[in-house]
């Protein structure tokens, strides 16, 4: 089944699995901007800020080894991809070709899915990955 993770009045959105499945990272604008952070993944506590810019930092993926994460931000005026340490540490842009499409997808599966807007707002809702022991039980 569905579990709703976040109910926050702002929107929570571009949600990742790391790949354990322990934690998601997410968009969300919370603060009043658009910051990356984690939380725990079965039930949404331990939430961390790893972002804290006035740009907008967007999309977050996870690397293969769950140790980086991969973001949007459009710190210089222009969408780039950056990457950083999974405790948001060590931001550092990475050096890409100008006006090239930017989706940092680095693992494959998993996600969330914002549910339809209510009043202006989203929340983040995930369902159990199949295998998992939530999944196999419920």
């Amino acid at each position: 089944g569905a579990t709703q993770l976040t109910n926050d009045p702002a929107s929570d959105l571009f949600s990742s699995w790391n790949p354990s499945g322990q934690r998601l990272a997410f968009m969300s604008a919370r603060d009043g901007n658009d910051n990356i952070y984690t939380m725990d993944a079965s039930d949404g506590t331990a939430v961390m800020q790893l972002t804290n810019h006035p740009a907008a930092d967007t999309q977050p993926a996870w690397s293969p080894d769950g140790r980086q994460i991969a973001f949007v931000s459009n710190r210089d005026g222009n969408d780039e991809l950056y990457l950083m340490n999974s405790d948001g540490g060590n931001v550092r842009c990475v050096d890409l070709p100008p006006r090239r499409a930017l989706t940092p997808e680095a693992t494959d599966g998993g996600g969330g899915c914002p549910l339809p807007p209510s009043a202006g707002r989203h929340a983040l809702v995930v369902e159990d990955m199949p295998g998992s022991a939530t999944s196999a039980a419920g």
